[in-house]
């Protein structure tokens, strides 16, 4: 059951999709551990790299993917381009039509960019969504679930989904596409998620969302004892207030340390999507040990989007990796 032409939302994805990508990811992750790390799938194929918003690990991620998969890449950045001089995204559009581009990877700073362009008739080619405002980032929320099924199944998970599993997401959730995304898939999954945050950084409806709420980091980590926590990044810059106190006080009570990582029972993990902010969300010991994913997020995200581009390109079923 292979997914649709475009990646706009996590909720895009059925289980069985998801489940799907998330094997197709395992099978790439042995080409990445290949001496050649090439697979000829997408040779002729031009993948375009759309960031008007800088990123440098998921653009290099993507383009990583797509050279391993044979593809051709063009690295669009807007800073310095034509769109810096008051070129719209629709001429961006018509121009990466005009030039043969079969599938364009979006960063853009605002909500559904992706899904403008995905329905625009502007272009084409696949459109797979790399982060919209604070809106969704599903590639994120898929390298972040194959993360979270390769450490807690090992060899065994593929075909696996995450019922049952306990998650949960720590911080900025009012600023965040990575934890949209997330409880979007996690649901349909079938984990468990818990979101843990100030008030002031819980968006409005978060009452709607399917995810248990509480204000206290130390509670989840006694009372629910969670399988994963993922901390989020403050993300300073989309904050045009004050929403906690003082650093000082966001780490004490929302923060990652080194007590907290006492807590977690044996085999938990912690995650955070980077770029981290060392001594905010997570201190240098919790992020720095055996029981953190960080870096093999970002190794893994290669795989899952290798994966995705696969899908949405190749038509062919994951058993013809090989």
């Amino acid at each position: 059951m292979m997914m649709n032409r475009n990646l706009l939302s996590a909720a895009d994805l059925s289980r069985d999709q998801a489940v799907e990508i998330l094997d197709i990811a395992e099978g790439m992750a042995d080409v990445n551990d290949r001496e050649i790390k090439k697979l000829p799938t997408l040779r002729g194929k031009t993948v375009v790299n759309l960031f008007f918003e800088d990123s440098t690990r998921t653009r290099i991620s993507f383009e990583l993917a797509a050279k391993r998969l044979s593809a051709d890449v063009i690295n669009f950045s807007a800073k310095g381009s034509s769109v810096s001089k008051g070129e719209s995204l629709k001429d961006t559009a018509q121009t990466l039509e005009a030039m043969g581009a079969d599938a364009v990877v979006i960063r853009h700073g605002a909500s559904g960019a992706a899904n403008v362009l995905a329905h625009s008739g502007w272009i084409n080619g696949a459109i797979v969504n790399a982060g919209d405002g604070t809106h969704e980032h599903p590639t994120q929320a898929l390298l972040d679930a194959f993360t979270m099924r390769k450490r807690l199944h090992g060899k065994a998970s593929a075909g696996r989904s995450l019922d049952g599993v306990k998650v949960a997401i720590v911080g900025d959730i009012l600023h965040s596409r990575v934890a949209r995304s997330n409880l979007l898939l996690l649901n349909t999954l079938g984990a468990e998620v818990h979101f843990v945050a100030p008030p002031t950084l819980l968006p409005a409806n978060a009452s709607n969302m399917k995810a248990t709420l509480h204000y206290s980091l130390d509670e989840v980590l006694e009372n629910e004892t969670p399988e994963v926590v993922m901390m989020l990044r403050v993300q300073a810059e989309r904050m045009n207030a004050s929403y906690f106190p003082s650093e000082r006080e966001y780490a004490r009570i929302w923060g990652f340390n080194a007590d907290r990582l006492a807590k977690l029972k044996p085999g938990a993990m912690v995650m955070h999507p980077g770029p981290m902010n060392r001594g905010l969300e997570i201190d240098a010991i919790s992020a720095d040990s055996p029981q953190s994913t960080v870096l093999g997020q970002v190794a893994n995200g290669v795989s899952v989007r290798m994966a995705v581009l696969f899908s949405v390109l190749s038509g062919e079923r994951a058993n013809h990796v090989n």
